[in-house]
């Protein structure tokens, strides 16, 4: 080959290169991080950010920090140390997590926040997470509605640091308290768990064997919740959950629970990396910090659609 026709085409190997897409390489790797995949939502995510990563060509690592903020710390640190190009995060903590995400900041790793927000901004690139007071309001309405609009009632909440507990229960009773023959006799934190969950509720129904209504802030502590008013024989008691979860849903379509709130997890995740991908080929999302997903009421006329996190059309 003549070196005029090695440089055309060399030339127009380089033309073809330039036009093609970029994509990720094969050493580029994305690090997702979540609470317990004990709770089927935090799995969800952590699936659904890893099969889009993954789809997008990315490596990925998935980490779990168990609401331990130091843990949080360590795992922030690995993703450093394997040199991340970026961190998705449901993190461990509104106030607790400022720290780790600025820490990734600082090592030129940006984060992508789901599910819960940290009180800052200006750190991580995304804040995505659920309308979650949109949703609470939906379910309280909800709840009024089955009770009758009078009763006695128990609310679960989740861990207090957790910034979306507090969020669920302002929207709850912006609802339920413009109702004053709605008496709530027991509100108790169950740190999102369903043990505890369930031992609570046995302790509240010792206490008040007469309640008629148990509003909670997320499906697990609902199912917790559920498990003890079935020991006690009290399928009566009107039960409504937040999260979407398939659990819940197949208590709906069983006449058990009576609803809860859908935020989409799998989606918000895959969104998350969407927009991870994207900073990193390009420097910007195109989209504000913070961006609200709203949620959606699942009862036993939707919930046949429901599926792991998602709702079918």
């Amino acid at each position: 080959m003549t070196f005029l026709k090695q440089l055309m085409l060399a030339t127009a190997t380089t033309a073809l290169l330039a036009a093609s897409p970029v994509i990720a390489s094969a050493a580029d790797l994305m690090a997702i991080i979540t609470p317990s995949h004990d709770n089927p939502f935090f799995k969800s995510e952590a699936e659904g950010a890893k099969a889009r990563a993954e789809a997008l060509g990315y490596e990925t690592i998935v980490l779990v920090h168990d609401d331990d903020a130091n843990k949080q710390n360590e795992l922030v640190d690995t993703a450093i140390a394997r040199g991340a190009k970026a961190i998705v995060l449901d993190n461990a903590g509104s106030d607790a997590s400022v720290a780790a995400v600025q820490k990734a900041k600082d090592a030129k790793i940006p984060s992508f926040l789901i599910d819960r927000e940290i009180n800052a901004t200006g750190i991580a690139v995304s804040q995505i997470v659920s309308n979650n007071y949109q949703g609470a309001t939906l379910g309280a309405e909800f709840f009024v509605e089955q009770m009758g609009e009078k009763g006695t009632y128990v609310e679960l909440v989740g861990r207090e640091a957790d910034i979306n507990a507090g969020i669920r229960s302002k929207g709850y009773h912006d609802v339920i308290d413009q109702y004053p023959e709605l008496k709530m006799v027991s509100r108790q934190s169950a740190n999102w768990s369903q043990t505890e969950a369930f031992a609570k509720m046995q302790s509240i129904l010792q206490a008040n064997p007469d309640i008629k209504g148990v509003i909670s802030g997320n499906d697990t502590m609902a199912m917790g919740a559920w498990a003890a008013l079935k020991a006690a024989n009290r399928t009566d008691v009107i039960l409504v959950g937040f999260d979407g979860s398939n659990d819940v849903r197949d208590s709906i379509l069983e006449g058990g629970i009576k609803g809860t709130v859908l935020q989409p997890a799998y989606r918000q995740a895959e969104i998350a990396v969407e927009q991870a991908d994207k900073f990193i080929k390009t420097g910007s999302t195109g989209e504000e910090e913070k961006q609200l997903m709203d949620c959606v009421l699942i009862t036993a006329d939707n919930a046949k659609n429901l599926e792991t996190f998602a709702l079918k059309e």
